[in-house]
């Protein structure tokens, strides 16, 4: 592995919500890469940047967040990762917009934007029907396969200034959606200010996002990369939003990307009824202790044996003659590959369906990223499925792969060989 060089962080280490001086470590991760900073093959042989992956709870607001090493313009203006090429999140998208559209009422009359739409991929389920839709998206490469779907698309990063122009070009939003998001935004006050400035009087704001509970009580440590800047408990988002004049009335628990939350926010004074879900989901965090800094200040030691026993599997592994692959070049997959000192010693190669990523190396580790189609050349006996959220999705598509007697692993939450 090239020798990270440092980088100093671009703001000092105090909650981007409160204020309060960041001192309690969460999980501390040593240094990595950016999860979505692919290498092309010139690039091997040049030094890497690599940034302190050390997360941090808000002792105040208890909001887990990592310092800014990267802007977002480094991060998300080229982005490597279309929605579209998961056909489970599609499935989920599509579902969503039939329950949105009859929830909500919404019409030909109504607007529905979504902030972060990537390419299209939820937003065509709209316009399919009729409703006037707009996507804001700051990945220029990102936004223009949404056009070719129907989807307008304003190429920006969303805050205040881009909810006002998005006023004043077309009016506020009925439905103002923003998934997996959040946790991308280093100005949460400028951004949630922004969904208050771009929602109709009696408009709705759906999120969704990673649930906090589910990902220390899972053990899902490689969610956190340098793109996630934030990490949502129900208590502290339904607190920052309040704080910017918004009442969370509802939400649900998805399975998505692991254990997801979406919940539903309105205006302060507008008429939706408050859900029973809200009161429940709060005392289902607070008995999990996601008030309490202790129940954080614990996370950091599950991590080193989830690491260790991924690491023995794959030395016992070749150390037997096996051949092992990755399926799925994830930005959770580089986060334990990169923390757990994983390189192409025990990893051949991992291959990916989105072609923007075929042809490209894994930051950190320089593993080669390949088309599926590889694993019928090779026949490995082991195919680790790094984004452990589609393993089914993506037993199912690689299902042929056991006509050789290959055998599917994952390492997190646990280590799992599956038939």
């Amino acid at each position: 592995m090239l020798s990270p060089l440092a980088r100093p962080a671009l703001k000092s280490s105090t909650c981007r919500f409160c204020g309060t001086a960041l001192t309690r470590s969460f999980a501390n991760l040593g240094a990595t890469p950016p999860s979505n900073a692919y290498l092309r093959e010139s690039d091997l042989g040049k030094p890497e940047t690599f940034y302190p992956l050390h997360a941090f709870v808000c002792e105040s607001c208890f909001l887990v967040q990592l310092e800014e090493f990267a802007t977002p313009e480094q991060l998300f203006t080229d982005y490597a990762y279309f929605s579209s090429y998961s056909e489970s999140w599609l499935h989920h998208a599509e579902a969503y917009a039939e329950m949105a559209s009859a929830r909500f009422r919404l019409g030909r009359e109504s607007r529905v934007v979504e902030v972060a739409s990537n390419d299209g991929y939820l937003l065509q389920f709209f316009a399919r029907k009729g409703i006037p839709v707009l996507g804001i998206e700051p990945a220029a490469n990102v936004a223009r396969r949404a056009e070719t779907l129907g989807v307008p698309t304003l190429v920006r990063f969303f805050a205040r200034a881009t909810a006002r122009k998005v006023v004043q070009d077309g009016g506020r939003a009925d439905l103002l959606i923003g998934n997996n998001v959040l946790a991308h935004v280093p100005n949460l006050n400028d951004f949630v200010a922004g969904l208050r400035i771009a929602l109709a009087p009696q408009g709705v704001i759906t999120i969704e996002f990673p649930h906090l509970m589910r990902l220390i009580e899972e053990g899902q440590f490689d969610t956190i990369y340098h793109e996630h800047f934030s990490y949502f408990s129900f208590l502290t988002v339904e607190r920052i939003f309040a704080a910017h004049g918004l009442r969370l009335f509802d939400v649900e628990s998805l399975p998505t990307h692991g254990g997801s939350l979406r919940i539903y926010a309105c205006h302060a004074e507008a008429n939706h009824a408050a859900m029973p879900a809200v009161a429940l989901m709060r005392a289902a965090e607070r008995a999990a202790g996601l008030d309490r800094l202790d129940v954080y200040e614990g996370f950091g030691a599950r991590i080193a044996g989830i690491k260790r026993s991924f690491v023995k599997f794959l030395i016992e592994a070749k150390d037997a003659g096996k051949s092992i692959v990755g399926y799925g070049a994830a930005a959770k997959g580089n986060t334990l590959l990169v923390t757990s000192g994983v390189g192409p010693d025990l990893i051949d190669y991992v291959v990916d369906a989105n072609p923007h990523k075929q042809g490209l190396y894994l930051p950190g580790t320089h593993i080669p990223i390949l088309a599926p189609e590889r694993l019928t050349e090779t026949s490995p006996d082991f195919i680790v499925i790094l984004p452990w959220n589609l393993k089914h999705e993506i037993m199912e598509k690689a299902a042929y792969a056991r006509g050789w007697g290959a055998r599917f692993v994952v390492a997190v939450p646990e280590l799992a060989v599956l038939p």
